[in-house]
Order: structure tokens, then sequence, then C-alpha cells
């Protein structure tokens, strides 16, 4: 899924692709293994059950005539629910061989076997059952069409309990392991599709549905209006657009009732959940299935949803702790430059190109985003440089020049000390923004990729503001004379690959520095 804007009062939609006649029909049917070497045994067999059905399933037969053409057929097939087994085929034990090698060879231990068989002497039922996990054992001459119906009946009863239990272990599985995955996400956008993505797989786990195939969209509330941040399937490329810009004939009027009453709603084949954080922002979530949704996929969906409510509540904090990190970062970053007489939007400036710059030089989300924090503070040490050597109008001396110089390690030194990943970076750039890609830089003369990466870009973006911007000691350059400056300084000053990200992008960095003009 892309990314889109974060917002911090947001609203999660998801909605899946409507299969029109394909979603309706018909539930599959139980599929029966016939293993007999005698055809009209298979012929009555078929005859007897043909109207049979169960959970509102019919039969569906396949026959094998010898114990290893059915072993081949089970190993080519996951779906069978019954074997109805002859003992006595091209072997006099023929089928129990079958028997163990589902059991033990196999390891399949949900598919029901019936054994049947016209020598009850050939095969004890004692021993047949105790020792071959059989589920029944009929001799073929008492089995009237009733008793048949019977026994299929309670076979394929087990065989639905049973998997029953293993789909609702899988589902719990996978709630668990889903739940892991989406506290990951630290984003919104990420989030969105994290949810959407394990939903559908804890649904996947859990019926025969066509979940899996599920399209959905994720959307904020901004202003009044719910806007895509996050989609996939049909709803594929809608973010930034409203939700309302797009048709999703079953799902806006249950949305705005579960807004209305502020809970969740389970309405046939559709879900909407309703979540509201700590911090006040309503979230949903839009589901539609391809058929009503059972009593299983409720509980697992509701499981979900309980945490996926928790998940909300730390989204929102964690958006919380970072915008108030953000803000004291620019506000420290601009009483800094207040002081040097320099605009409070020359950081910010900075802050966007260099995110910009991370971000085409293939840096994952978090990563651009740490930049984006931290190269508000590249120039903290002017805060140890005296007023006199600062604010001097006119050319400095080689000492006052070493003097600023020091500016670097000075930021370096008071944001060193800590442990947390942000002021780790910012210390990074603090001491390295004004090392050169040809080693002539300072302060530890480093050169080419010696320099970090996020060093090596807050230089550009720094450079590219400041000559634009009016100082004490200089007037603003145009934007022709800064293009030809940095260009001339590709390989020198500047890393040439940031440099020619620079310019195949200038549009982009030109608009950021109309959105914070001087």
């Amino acid at each position: 899924m892309s990314e889109a804007n974060e917002d911090r009062n947001e609203e999660l939609i998801f909605a899946e692709e409507d299969h029109e006649a394909e979603s309706r029909s018909a539930m599959p049917p139980w599929e029966v293994l016939i293993v007999d070497d005698d055809q009209f045994v298979h012929q009555v067999t078929t005859l007897v059950l043909k109207d049979f059905t169960f959970q509102g399933r019919e039969l569906d037969f396949i026959s094998a005539y010898s114990g290893r053409e059915a072993m081949r057929i089970l190993e080519e097939r996951d779906d069978v629910a019954l074997v109805l087994l002859d003992v006595v085929m091209e072997e006099a034990d023929s089928g129990l061989k079958v028997a163990r090698w589902i059991r033990e060879d196999h390891n399949d231990h949900f598919v029901r076997i019936i054994l049947r068989t016209g020598q009850p002497g050939q095969a004890p039922e004692n021993e047949v059952i105790t020792r071959y996990d059989i589920n029944d054992y009929k001799e073929k001459t008492e089995l009237t069409t009733q008793k048949l119906f019977s026994a299929v009946t309670t076979a394929l009863r087990s065989y639905a309990d049973l998997q029953s239990i293993e789909r609702n272990r899988k589902g719990l599985e996978m709630v668990i392991r889903s739940t892991a995955d989406l506290f990951r996400h630290k984003s919104l956008s990420h989030f969105a599709s994290g949810v959407l993505t394990q939903l559908v797989s804890v649904l996947g786990q859990t019926s025969d549905s066509l979940m899996v195939r599920a399209s959905g969209l994720a959307a904020s509330r901004r202003e009044g209006a719910l806007r895509v941040i996050a989609s996939t399937g049909r709803f594929a490329g809608l973010e930034g657009h409203e939700v309302s810009d797009h048709d999703c004939p079953d799902g806006f009027d249950v949305i705005e009732d579960a807004l209305r009453r502020q809970e969740s709603i389970f309405r046939d084949r559709t879900y909407v959940g309703y979540f509201r954080t700590v911090r006040g922002s309503e979230n949903i979530i839009y589901l539609c299935g391809d058929h009503d949704f059972g009593e299983m996929d409720r509980d697992l969906i509701r499981l979900f949803a309980s945490n996926i409510g928790v998940a909300f509540d730390n989204l929102d904090l964690n958006d919380e702790i970072s915008e108030t990190q953000r803000e004291l970062l620019f506000t420290l970053g601009e009483v800094v430059e207040s002081r040097s007489r320099e605009t409070a939007n020359h950081v910010r400036r900075v802050a966007e190109y260099s995110a910009l710059l991370g971000r085409f030089s293939g840096m994952d989300v978090e990563s651009v985003e740490l930049l984006r924090q931290a190269a508000p503070m590249h120039d903290l040490g002017k805060i140890g440089i005296p007023d006199d050597i600062l604010l001097k109008p006119e050319k400095l001396t080689d000492e006052e020049f070493e003097t600023i110089k020091e500016h670097a390690a000075i930021g370096h030194q008071i944001l060193k000390g800590s442990e947390r990943a942000l002021t780790k970076e910012a210390a990074r750039i603090a001491l390295t923004h004004h090392e050169k890609w040809d080693g002539s830089g300072y302060p530890q003369g480093l050169s080419g990729t010696e320099i970090p990466l996020s060093g090596r870009i807050a230089a550009v973006a720094d450079v590219f503001d400041a000559l634009a911007c009016k100082r004490v000691y200089k007037d603003p350059w145009d934007t022709e004379s800064i293009l030809d400056f940095i260009r001339g300084q590709s390989g020198k000053h500047f890393d040439p690959d940031l440099v020619d990200l620079l310019f195949d992008n200038l549009d982009e960095f030109l608009e950021i520095k109309r959105q914070y003009p001087e």
C-alpha cells in the first residue's frame, strides 16, 4: 500500500471487493473418497447417497479401485473429508495399510475413515479400531441405506467439528502473530496497511471464503472529509481522494450508523468496527465478506479488533509524543537561528530539504522522518559562539573563523550523551554537516562516504537554503547563482549523487522554499 498523510484524527475504512455471482455461489461439496476394487460398490454407494446433504453441502464422490490409487489421490488432494475404505483389495490387508498410511505417513488426523469389509474375520473390529485409528467399522451386509446415511452423517459432523477446532486454533495464532506485526508500525498509513493485510489473513485461516482477494481502503477525517490514506485491490491509487468520490454502495450507510451509535456493528456479511482513542479520535474499520460471517469469524474479528483498539491508542500517544518532540526541536533550532539573526523558517526548510533528499536517496520512511526531526539541530553549537563573532557583519579574521568552526563540535558535545535515536542522529548531523566530499571540511576532515549520509544530506540542504537567505555578512543569492555554485561544488564540497538528486527533483525543492518563505 502506498503512503499518505498522517493526521491525529483518523478514520480507517476497509472495504472488500464485491464479487457478484461468484461470491454468492453454493457452498462447496463434501469430498468423499470411495476405495473399493468392486465397481458395483461404487455405483451403489453413489446411487444411495446422491441426494445426501449435510450442513447445506452435497457430496462429491472420488473413486479409487486399489490401495495404491487411494494413496496417490490423497497425496494430491487435501480436501477429502471422508474415506469409505474396503479392507481386501489387491492384497488381503490393503485397506488397513491405507488407514495406517493416512494417519502415520501422510499425517492426516482429520479425514474420517469408515472401514467396510465383506470378510469380517479377515480384520476383527476391536483390533482394527484400536490399532488403526478407524472412525467406524461396518460389514457390507449390514450397511442398509439408513445405516449408510447415519454413518456418513456422523463422520462428516466429526470432520466438521475437527476442522472448526483447527481453524479456531490457526485463527488465534494468526491474531497473536498479526497483533505483534501491527504494533511494529509507527505511522498511520503503515498501520492501516497492516490492519487490512493481517485481518484478511486471520479470516483466511478461518473459512473457505474468498477473503484473501479483498480490496480495501483506509481514510482519515480532516475538516469533515474522509480522505484515503492507504488502499488496495480495486481501490488502489485513491490515496488523497475523498472516500465519497468512489462508489461503495454497500458501505457508507452502515459506516454512518456505526459513527452515530459509536459502536461496532455486524450486519450480514458486513463488519464495521468503531474505535475511539483516549485522545478522542474516531476510527472505523469496514469489512465486507463473501458470505455472512459465522460465529467463529465474528469471535476472531472481535478478538483482533480489541488489539486494534489498543494499537490505535498507542499510535495516538506515539503521535502526540513525536509531535511534542518535533515542536521542541524546531523551537530550539529557531532560538539558535534567531540569535544569529537568521529566520526561523531556515530550520524548517533545511528539515524538509533533508527529508526530501533522504527519501530520494532510498531511506526508509522511519529514517526519513528521523532525519526531518534531527536536521533542525545542525547549527545547535552556535549557542556557544560569542555574539561579537557570530553577528559580525564584516569578514571574519582567521582566528574568528576558527572559533566559528567550533560550533560543529559544540553541538555534538551537547547532543552526544543521549541514547535516543533522534538525539544521536542530531549529534551526528551537528558534527558532520560541514565536512566536505573531498576531505577539506571540518572538524574531522572526513571525505566521501566516511561522512555519514545524514551529514552529507544536511550539508547540501543547509547551503542550498543559506545562500538564498540574507545574512549580516551577505545579501541573498538568486536561484540561478545558487544552482551554479552547487553544481560547481559537486564532488568537492558535496556528494555528487545528492547533487544529482537535487537537480533531478528541483521543482519539489523550490516548492518547499515557496511554502516556507523568509
